[in-house]
């Protein structure tokens, strides 16, 4: 469960660093405390881990030195082994705030993750952020959203999280937010155990198996030692098969006997093994349609297929109205170009009207991404349509039409004469509105030949006296 939002682990040979993924949304890792100064000068975390590399009086003067902020400043943790040569008074006095000696104790992370979340969830809610999210737990896995289709999926998973339901299913487009779904199951089921996802797609057959079931040494060429498999590692927590429909046949097969009789057994094993993981799959793809064309196990889809949890696409009449909130989440969070003495820190109204009328076919990883290039193209504090770069396609559209029918010309026409027909023709507050400058709009205007309408003529402003080169705008 992603406790925190952002980890930054110190020294090459960190005995938490599995641990860190499941706990915190963002873990960045330093070898050495010079780079680990700029990585925590540059992204503020929540946490700073120390492995037993460095002495208390190292520690130290780096904590002094990168405490710019007192405000924000992220909470220390000292985790090293049982024969750490470093007593816990010693890194005590270094400024640590805890120090956890050997795998007994590297557990305790989850408790000081918690510990430390609370605080900054009340400092996010005084940003604004509250009003990002529905609930608590929406809040902790990240669903931002306030719209009835949210709503509904938010019942839904602590309906079937606070059920006996195993497996469970999430289905959705790309980039609709599944490993989040399955990660808020998680959190109210049993927060406190491991979270282990795996992508169906990325791995050969081989590989794959191999990694679900592990392997005993000498089951095949190259196993040379033995293998704990993830249904093993995840124990009493979660295994998370994202994309289950690219899931070869055969392995669809062992799985189907995984989930009926809740044992399994290593590659090349013969002794069963308890699985007592909660499984959770996901599929972009209609598994009904995959099983009318071959593609995917009848008898392992009627046995995913208990209380499936269906995510709705950005597109969608009932969740369109998140796309502002995601739009201004996604700008307040992000950390791309946090170099930047000047903060991008907020989106001009019809550059949020351009992401408004945008399909999302990448749905909210698409929608992040645009907002992401537009800090990076944007020079101003404010997001502009000049900015907003969205590529603009129609599904299914003749590939000869779709140039002309989503011109950004005609879009950007369309939207500089609307921007002054409802400012009045006060080309200022017109530009203002589209986040270009005034110089930008008269080029615009000049170029698309945008005249006012007749009723309008008596108290236009003056055109400019000089010719001006039109600025690129980029927009979608």
């Amino acid at each position: 469960m992603s406790i925190v939002r952002r980890i930054v682990i110190i020294g090459n040979k960190s005995p938490v660093r599995d641990i860190t993924q499941e706990i915190a949304h963002e873990v960045f890792a330093a070898d050495d405390l010079a780079e680990a100064a700029e990585i925590v000068n540059t992204v503020t975390p929540d946490m700073m881990i120390f492995d037993d590399t460095f002495a208390p009086d190292r520690i130290r003067e780096f904590l002094r030195t990168t405490d710019n902020d007192p405000s924000r400043r992220p909470v220390s943790v000292a985790a090293v082994g049982e024969d750490a040569p470093f007593s816990d008074p010693e890194y005590e006095n270094a400024g640590v705030s805890y120090c956890l000696r050997g795998p007994a104790e590297h557990g305790r992370l989850h408790e000081i993750a918690l510990q430390v979340a609370a605080p900054a969830q009340d400092a996010r809610q005084d940003s604004g952020d509250s009003a990002c999210f529905m609930n608590d737990v929406a809040a902790a896995s990240g669903i931002v959203g306030r719209s009835e289709a949210v709503r509904g999926t938010l019942e839904l998973i602590e309906l079937v999280a606070q059920s006996q339901c195993n497996p469970v299913l999430v289905t959705g487009e790309t980039g609709t937010g599944k490993e989040l779904v399955a990660k808020a199951v998680h959190m109210i089921r049993h927060a406190d155990r491991p979270f282990v996802a795996v992508n169906c797609a990325a791995l050969t057959a081989t590989l794959l198996e191999s990694e679900l079931f592990g392997h005993i040494k000498g089951s095949f060429t190259g196993a040379d030692r033995d293998k704990v498999g993830l249904l093993e590692y995840a124990g009493e927590g979660t295994l998370f098969l994202d994309e289950i429909s690219e899931m070869p046949l055969d392995l669809q097969a062992k799985l189907l006997r995984v989930l009926q009789e809740r044992t399994f057994r290593k590659v090349g094993g013969v002794k069963d093994l308890p699985c007592q993981a909660t499984i959770i799959a996901s599929s972009n793809r209609n598994l009904r349609k995959e099983v009318e064309e071959k593609r995917f196990r009848q008898d392992l889809y009627y046995r995913l297929n208990i209380c499936p949890i269906e995510i709705a696409p950005l597109r969608s009449p009932e969740r369109r109205e998140d796309i502002r909130l995601l739009a201004d989440y996604f700008l307040r969070t992000s950390t791309i170009c946090s170099h930047r003495p000047t903060r991008v820190s907020a989106i001009t109204p019809l550059a949020l009207e351009a992401l408004q009328r945008h399909d999302w076919p990448g749905n909210v990883r698409e929608l992040r991404n645009v907002i992401e290039r537009a800090i990076l193209l944007e020079s101003t504090d404010r997001i502009g349509l000049r900015s907003i770069v969205i590529e603009s396609s129609q599904a299914g559209a003749p590939a000869g039409s779709r140039t002309r029918d989503f011109s950004l010309e005609k879009a950007e026409r369309e939207l500089i004469a609307r921007a002054l027909h409802e400012t009045g023709w006060q080309k200022t507050q017109a530009a203002s509105l589209l986040g270009i400058t005034r110089a930008t709009l008269y080029a615009k205007v000049k170029q698309y030949n945008i005249q006012r309408q007749k009723a309008q003529q008596d108290d236009a402003e003056p055109a400019p006296c000089r010719s001006l080169e039109p600025e690129p705008v980029a927009i979608g």
